[in-house]
């Protein structure tokens, strides 16, 4: 019968699922004693700006976030979790399961002829809801040179396959107004601005609670693009300074520390609304993040100084904590090594919705179901990554990089190579005229990955190099 005691004669067929995963599918499985059901309710939550460096299970000791450590103490804990290292190519690319070269156009722009997981999940029959922060329909303000030519061509939040919405910075950029103190969000279709004497986050959570509420029946798919701790460093509510309504929006960046853990509690507040409504047992959990720490932010982690290398291709840039929690299916306190990164997670909510991903939506993600539940499956060899933030306000200092890496090595298309052994931040660039033989294979195979990814489908857009203001770079 094996660890699932399964007693199935003549599965169904189930097309491009592998046969485990339909098991998983079919009827309530048994896993290490306990059953759980197909379809369970999925929230992910994406923090905005925190690497590894900033979350006590992965050996942060500057702020306190005892509610991810909690998760990841009864769940699952993944080493080596990569992002893009800047919000926008990670959203592009989580959200459709692409790398950026094939859907890139401006910074802060989803294309609208994009799908994305919240197309897939709708047609999977989950009710599906996201909270949070968009940003990705309008960016450049009105007086950036060329904003003309990319202002409003993003996709608008009604059409991402999300039933409800709450949302900072849906429009144009000069109208966003707050995300954290008297904050404007876009709710439902309604523009309600400058909320006096709330707090933005917790209306993130407000909403996500009162819409699992009003779907306790399920499924639900929940995705919570969090504003914290993304710049402004402003107060909290549990900041000394919020009791003086006038310093809600004074900028210092001794405020980070707050706003990681108030992070923290509304990961807590998020789950503890999940056990009151009764939902805590059928429903997986994933904390992960968009990039890493904001670069003026110098943060302890194992008894080292950490600057946040956000923006950056550098380790401190990319790898991200990614946390799985799912009482009764995800074993406590376990640990994987493998490689995930934002391609993979549109694959893996396919496998768990038990739906196949669409013949004309190019895949590049890898589903890691079989990690969640801890049953052989594939496994990612490589990460890669095309960056390159441009056109966009502010994104003057940028320039394109393209590489890819595995657990000790990362290979940039210009060929330098690097040696990132280790779970730290470590990175040594290495003389490739005096390679050991490891490196030497290291450099051959993600040569051939980097290779085997540029080759079409390509976006316009990363067929060309531009400056800032999209023009073009000979």
């Amino acid at each position: 019968m094996g660890r699932f005691g399964l007693g199935i004669e003549n599965p169904p067929r189930c097309h491009m699922l592998t046969f485990r995963i339909c098991l998983f599918f079919f009827l309530a499985t048994v896993l290490s004693g306990k059953t759980f059901t197909p379809k369970p309710n999925i929230i992910l939550v994406m923090a905005d700006d925190i690497g590894t460096d900033g979350i006590g299970c992965y050996g942060g000791q500057s702020y306190a976030t005892p509610n991810i450590d909690k998760l990841a103490a009864g769940g699952l804990r993944f080493t080596h979790a990569y992002s893009q290292p800047l919000c926008t190519p990670t959203r592009v690319q989580i959200m459709t399961g692409k790398y950026n070269h094939r859907n890139w156009t401006y910074f802060g722009i989803l294309d609208p002829q994009e799908r994305t997981f919240g197309h897939l999940m709708k047609e999977a029959g989950y009710n599906t809801c996201i909270s949070g922060k968009w940003q990705l329909q309008s960016y450049d303000p009105p007086d950036f040179p060329n904003a003309d030519r990319r202002r409003d061509k993003g996709m608008k939040v009604t059409e991402a396959g999300f039933d409800e919405h709450c949302l900072f910075h849906s429009w144009h950029t000069e109208d966003k107004g707050s995300r954290y103190a008297n904050p404007t969000y876009y709710k439902n279709g309604e523009l309600v601005e400058a909320q006096s004497g709330k707090y933005g986050p917790d209306i993130s959570v407000d909403f996500i609670l009162d819409f699992l509420q009003r779907h306790k029946k399920g499924p639900s798919f929940v995705y919570y693009p969090m504003a914290l701790p993304h710049w402004p460093m402003v107060p909290t509510p549990d900041s000394k300074a919020w009791t003086e309504p006038n310093r809600r929006l004074e900028e210092d960046l001794s405020y980070f520390k707050d706003m990681v853990e108030y992070m923290d509690k509304l990961v807590g507040r998020l789950v503890s609304g999940l056990d009151d409504l009764g939902l805590r047992e059928n429903t997986l959990v994933l904390f992960y993040s968009d990039n890493g720490t904001h670069l003026k932010v110098t943060s302890l982690m194992n008894g080292k100084r950490i600057a946040g290398g956000k923006a950056t291709p550098l380790q401190t840039g990319i790898r991200v904590p990614l946390v799985a929690n799912w009482p009764g299916v995800i074993d406590s306190g376990r640990i994987s090594n493998d490689l995930i990164d934002a391609s993979d997670f549109l694959p893996t909510f396919a496998n768990l919705a038990g739906k196949t991903i669409p013949s004309d939506w190019h895949q590049d993600g890898k589903s890691f179901l079989p990690q969640l539940l801890d049953v052989p499956g594939p496994k990612r060899d490589w990460c890669f990554f095309w960056y390159d933030p441009r056109p966009g306000w502010d994104k003057q200092r940028f320039s394109r990089h393209i590489f890819a890496l595995d657990h000790n090595y990362k290979l940039f298309s210009d060929g330098r190579l690097f040696d990132i052994r280790g779970t730290g931040m470590r990175e040594v660039r290495l003389d490739t005229r005096r390679l050991t033989p490891p490196a030497k294979a290291a450099k051959r195979k993600l040569q051939k990955a980097i290779q085997r990814m540029m080759q079409p489908p390509i976006s316009p857009a990363a067929q060309i190099l531009v400056d800032a203001y999209g023009n073009r770079i000979d």
